[in-house]
């Protein structure tokens, strides 16, 4: 009996000495908390500009044909047409704002009407992250580039549906036309001064 005694302490004695390395485990497991961290820095990205198209419509349109029949005649020349481009926009909330591609074509041949087409095309656009100085330039150029496209599909198709070739226009340089309305305000702005 004394012997079984024995073997049992040894036993005993064996066990703690496995167990030492499971300890040793959880200070491992423990290392990668300090990787995890930095993990709000990395986040950063989501500060990035954002913009997005929240809802794209037709707010009017409309196509005038006054001298149809007459004016589709095929021995008649190709009328001279006249495009428009103007951008409108409306803040309707902080961060949302309205931007309205206003598009006209007006076409004449030797000083009669032969039709006029207008459109107004408009996008709801969110944004955020954006500083200020680059607000108006998204605004006005941005959005504008990325309504374009789906309202040139719409005159192309209300010029044809009106019985002539459709109108395919060119994409304008929104960019120019930005910089072009700075410079007139500008000049505005120095006019007024001048006069007060």
């Amino acid at each position: 009996m004394a012997k079984a005694t024995k073997d049992t302490t040894k036993k005993a004695a064996k066990k703690p000495a496995k167990k030492a390395p499971k300890k040793a485990v959880p200070k491992k497991a423990a290392a990668p908390e300090p990787q995890a961290a930095p993990a709000p820095e990395q986040q950063q990205p989501a500060q990035e500009p954002m913009l997005r198209i929240l809802a794209q419509y037709t707010k009017d349109a409309s196509f005038e044909n006054p001298n149809a029949p007459d004016s589709l005649r095929a021995d008649q020349g190709a009328p001279e047409i006249n495009i428009g481009i103007e951008i409108g926009r409306q803040m309707l909330e902080d961060n949302v704002v309205e931007v309205v591609l206003m598009l006209t074509a007006n076409a004449q041949r030797e000083g009669k009407p032969v039709f006029l087409c207008e459109l107004e095309y408009a996008g709801l656009f969110g944004f955020g992250n954006i500083a200020e100085d680059h607000l108006l330039p998204m605004i006005m150029i941005e959005c504008p580039r990325l309504l374009f496209p789906f309202a040139r599909q719409i005159m192309a198709e209300m010029t044809q549906n009106g019985g002539y070739p459709p109108i395919l226009l060119e994409p304008p340089d929104f960019a120019g036309m930005f910089r072009d309305e700075m410079m007139r305000r500008a000049a505005e702005q120095g006019e007024n001064a001048a006069i007060n």
